[in-house]
């Protein structure tokens, strides 16, 4: 049998729909109440029940508020809002180690867009590799970039970019925190910015710009 069909066409809505019959069939079991039970005290039939549970029968307020009702719980515990994202807004941030990491990127595709804050404690250099190319943006503060044999320090405006299979760290000098925006792409695609060709290029006080030899 089909799901019902629903008017909304709001991913974070359909999801938060979908959410209701898993949610009110684990408050029931956790209060120990059996569909003839609830039906016997709502007046809503046993079937009703069960589909509604299974997302065969559309949720509505006319079922839901007695059965939250008879459950003794709010009705916030069946129904969860859902969370609708202004596009418009940075998502989520996530600390990794003393990192503040804001995802800025809505698509799946890449490049993606970041906004990190790096701590002062974040100095020590910790070199690695990995597929990918990256270019680096520094809003406030000065950011310290080992890149390869180049130990750099970049204020607020310069910009490096970098393939990421040479070696590299990025982090704070130790004398403050830094903002910077980050472009990465697993697939090597380069910003599209003009640059200088050739290998390990000397370092820039525009651009730090490293191509592979």
């Amino acid at each position: 049998m089909s799901s019902p069909t629903r008017s909304s066409s709001h991913p974070a809505i359909d999801a938060a729909l979908d959410r209701i019959g898993p949610r009110l069939r684990s408050v029931r079991e956790r209060k120990d109440v059996s569909l003839g039970d609830l039906s016997r005290a709502t007046g809503i039939s046993k079937s009703t029940l069960s589909r509604l549970e299974s997302g065969q029968r559309k949720a509505s307020l006319e079922l839901l508020l007695p059965i939250a009702a008879e459950l003794g719980v709010a009705l916030d515990e069946i129904v969860a809002a859902p969370r609708i994202v202004d596009p418009r807004l940075p998502q989520e941030p996530r600390r990794t180690g003393g990192r503040v990491i804001v995802p800025l990127s809505r698509t799946q595709g890449e490049p993606k867009a970041y906004k990190l804050t790096i701590p002062p404690s974040e100095s020590e250099p910790q070199p690695r590799t990995h597929a990918g190319y990256e270019w680096l943006y520094v809003l406030n503060g000065r950011l310290r970039l080992v890149l390869g044999e180049h130990d750099v320090i970049l204020g607020p405006g310069e910009v490096a970019e970098f393939d990421t299979r040479h070696p590299h760290w990025f982090g704070s000098t130790g004398q403050g925190s830094v903002e910077i925006l980050s472009l990465f792409g697993r697939q090597g695609e380069r910003a599209h910015i003009r640059t200088r060709p050739g290998a390990m290029g000397a370092p820039s006080r525009e651009r730090l710009d490293v191509d592979e030899a």
